[in-house]
């Protein structure tokens, strides 16, 4: 028997001939999760919740791992990092300046994904593909580099009127997504939004974004021996120790035979895992 514990974050992800790699992190502990298809384990928790930031003992998690004050307090948890076509850097008013700096005054991406169908997002350029792993994206395509995060946001807005920027999570869970053909959806997209885009590239300049036309399509595998016919979402706060066998994971999900669950969701969360 194995066993492992420690504070929860997102399981570790990178990409091998193209299938998904994961490993649960615990801690300073690391387990590798794709050679544990098929194995029955139990995931339990131990009942303390710390901010991910400050340590701080909480009772419930906000902004996806951090106690209320620091919540309150962190850029990162600001409503402009979910909609950063809202950044107010630019006007003085960033919660951390310097971190805003370093995180969204850098170069991003603009890319189209097949989840459980065609979107749209925005990633820094150091997070591909690492985003669209997380996402369950089985094919991806960077469409434009941008100069920051509030830019990337106003592009991704303009396609936001003509393609989904959301993942169907119960869709993804259920099988591959259909191929499609992500370079000829970039090229109607571009088409479509071609005017507004000009109309950026003159406030911003050209080479503030700037169009992908190269780049090629990435496909992606994950390690899913059977997906489920119904997607049943588990949860630590109403079932604090779940126990099952491994058959898939997909973004941060695991699929286990009696249900699914969002591994990042849960993230602060201590966590004790025994194989």
């Amino acid at each position: 028997m194995t066993v492992i514990s420690g504070q929860l974050t997102k399981m570790a992800v990178s990409l091998e001939e193209n299938q998904a790699q994961y490993a649960m992190r615990l801690g300073e502990q690391q387990m590798a999760m794709n050679p544990l298809l098929g194995e029955q384990f139990t995931l339990r928790f131990l009942g303390e919740i710390n901010c991910l930031y400050c340590n701080r003992k909480t009772r419930k998690s906000y902004s996806g791992g951090y106690c209320f004050p620091c919540a309150q307090r962190l850029a990162r948890c600001d409503i402009c990092f979910v909609k950063p076509e809202l950044c107010h850097f630019e006007q003085g008013t960033c919660r951390e300046p310097d971190w805003g700096e370093s995180v969204c005054m850098q170069d991003h991406i603009v890319y189209l994904a097949n989840s459980s169908g065609l979107k749209v997002g925005i990633t820094r350029i150091n997070q591909i593909p690492t985003r669209w792993i997380d996402q369950g994206a089985t094919q991806a395509l960077p469409i434009f580099r941008v100069k920051s995060r509030y830019q990337s946001g106003l592009v991704e807005v303009l396609f936001k009127d003509h393609v989904s920027d959301r993942t169907d999570w119960q869709k993804m869970l259920k099988g591959e997504a259909e191929p499609m053909d992500l370079a000829a959806e970039r090229d109607r997209l571009q088409a479509q939004c071609e005017a507004q885009v000009a109309e950026l590239k003159q406030q911003f300049g050209d080479d503030a974004i700037r169009l992908l036309p190269a780049e090629s399509m990435q496909t992606i595998t994950y390690p899913v021996e059977q997906y489920p016919a119904k997607v049943s979402s588990l949860n630590f706060d109403k079932t604090p120790e779940i126990t099952g066998q491994l058959q898939g994971i997909k973004g941060q999900y695991l699929i286990f035979d009696k249900g699914v669950i969002n591994m990042r969701k849960f993230s602060g969360y201590q966590v004790e895992m025994e194989i």
